[in-house]
């Protein structure tokens, strides 16, 4: 599940908030294997789609992680959870996206360097009213 600015997020869903406040940022994993997994690292990189093909993650003057955008994850163990929170802020308007990857950081397994990518989450910077 994803939460931005408490609001669960799907593929359908715009996130609107205001340049320069802090947007909290929630991602809780659910093992819903009969296995522990882990430990593998939760990365959030944070893009613009400028709907030709290209996109942007070049955006280190328009938006900052308050914290880490990188989580590490040890074990989650069968139909537990693991919750990581951050936040963003946006520096400048517009239309952001969220890529939210995990990556695997066994050695010894052979699963994908980054074997999980959840659906994009849109966000849309505006000004403060």
């Amino acid at each position: 599940d994803i939460l931005v600015d408490g609001q669960l997020c799907d593929c359908d869903v715009v996130v609107n908030c205001q340049v320069g406040d802090p947007v909290p940022l929630q991602v809780k994993l659910t093992n819903w294997s009969k296995h522990s997994v882990g430990p593998f690292a939760l990365t959030v990189m944070p893009y613009q789609d400028y709907q030709n093909g290209v996109h942007n993650y070049d955006l280190q003057d328009a938006i900052t992680f308050v914290g880490s955008n990188t989580f590490y994850i040890d074990s989650v163990k069968p139909t537990k959870d693991s919750v990581y929170f951050g936040a963003l802020l946006f520096l400048y308007t517009g239309d952001f996206y969220l890529n939210i990857k995990f990556h695997e950081d066994n050695c010894s397994r052979e699963l994908p360097l980054s074997w999980l990518c959840l659906p994009s989450v849109h966000i849309r910077a505006t000004e403060p009213v």
